[in-house]
């Protein structure tokens, strides 16, 4: 494989030197973008961009084409590809988002789902993940994703997005066994699926566990970072003769971030509700962090962005170990040209922390 030209990011989250805190951006390949509404509408809809590893790569450039301070790519997936492996039947509703033709309510339903195959079953990720790679060339590294098993979870039971998850947490609290044996089959999917990743060409992975936060510290705790944990425990780690840096990252966890650093990731990704300078010091050494700017901050002038962006590297502080990214994805309705002053800002500001 290519040596890699810009590797920053890599060395980040293994909290080794770097010149600038490197940075890239959650939803980075999106509709914010006009060239990827042109994609998207070319394809046809979504999920022909995400099965279509020649589209799925030419949406994961663009960002990269037009912002060349962006220090990593992520592969442009879906997090509920496991589930519609599963047979679970994903499509999308106009306006309605993830929708599932099938859904998980006992424990017969559990009981009858396949662990998926990465290579057969979801070979047109792991063929995107490939043909991404040769493409970038060398330029930045790759990132390779999954969900979380809880927010997987949260789909399959719900039959889509759900706003007070109450059929999941329903099973949660009345059948703790069905919810125990639909998580272990997907951190065993999660697992394959990541590796699958890395072994085509993912130089560091992310686990999403986007819906973490809505359940109680002690739900929290048996039934999603548990499995995170698991899920961390069965990746590989080194792969082409470098380390494969891990990030868990759970929307609404600045609760739990000291048990979340327990779990053996190299990295945590933080949402904007959490200061970053007392994540740092709560969790020491021992994990870098991943954030941690409000997306809608990019609603406002460049002059306020490039504040926002100073102040969170001021409150991180010097050294090493910290990525700067959005604290969630980055909003459709976003200018581009105000998610490239944010870039710019990065580099030109943080070079200062690192001298």
């Amino acid at each position: 494989m290519t040596a890699l030209k810009n590797d920053r990011f890599l060395r980040a989250l293994l909290k080794q030197p770097v010149d600038v805190t490197p940075v890239w951006m959650m939803r980075q390949a999106g509709r914010y973008l006009p060239e990827y509404r042109a994609s998207r509408a070319h394809a046809g809809d979504f999920m022909s961009l995400c099965m279509n590893p020649q589209f799925a790569c030419e949406v994961t450039m663009q960002p990269l084409d037009r912002y060349p301070q962006l220090d990593a790519a992520i592969l442009f997936s879906d997090i509920l590809t496991i589930p519609d492996a599963m047979g679970q039947g994903l499509y999308f509703e106009t306006g309605e988002g993830p929708r599932f033709k099938k859904v998980v309510s006992t424990l017969a339903d559990i009981e009858a789902l396949p662990i998926p195959d990465p290579h057969k079953d979801l070979g047109y990720v792991m063929d995107a993940v490939s043909t991404i790679r040769r493409e970038l060339n060398g330029r930045v590294p790759l990132i390779g994703f999954s969900g979380s098993p809880w927010t997987l979870a949260t789909y399959m039971v719900e039959g889509g997005s759900s706003k007070d998850f109450r059929k999941t947490k329903a099973m949660l609290y009345d059948n703790p066994q069905a919810m125990h044996l639909l998580l272990d089959k997907l951190a065993q999917s999660v697992t394959a699926y990541l590796n699958g990743q890395i072994m085509a060409g993912a130089q560091a992975v992310q686990i999403f566990d986007t819906w973490g936060g809505n359940l109680s510290a002690a739900a929290y705790q048996e039934f999603s970072l548990a499995y995170m944990r698991k899920i961390v425990s069965g990746l590989i780690r080194e792969h082409e003769g470098r380390k494969v840096p891990v990030i868990l990252f759970t929307k609404g966890g600045g609760l739990w971030l000291e048990s979340i650093a327990d779990a053996g990731a190299d990295a945590l990704g933080l949402d904007w509700t959490c200061d970053i300078g007392e994540a740092r010091h709560r969790v020491g050494n021992r994990v870098a962090l991943q954030g941690n700017m409000d997306p809608t901050v990019l609603y406002a002038n460049p002059e306020a962005i490039r504040s926002e962006v100073g102040r969170i590297l001021a409150s991180y502080g010097k050294g090493t170990g910290h990525v700067f990214n959005l604290g969630h994805g980055i909003t459709p309705e976003v200018n581009p040209e105000h998610a490239g002053a944010f870039l710019r800002a990065v580099h030109e500001l943080s070079a200062q922390y690192h001298e």
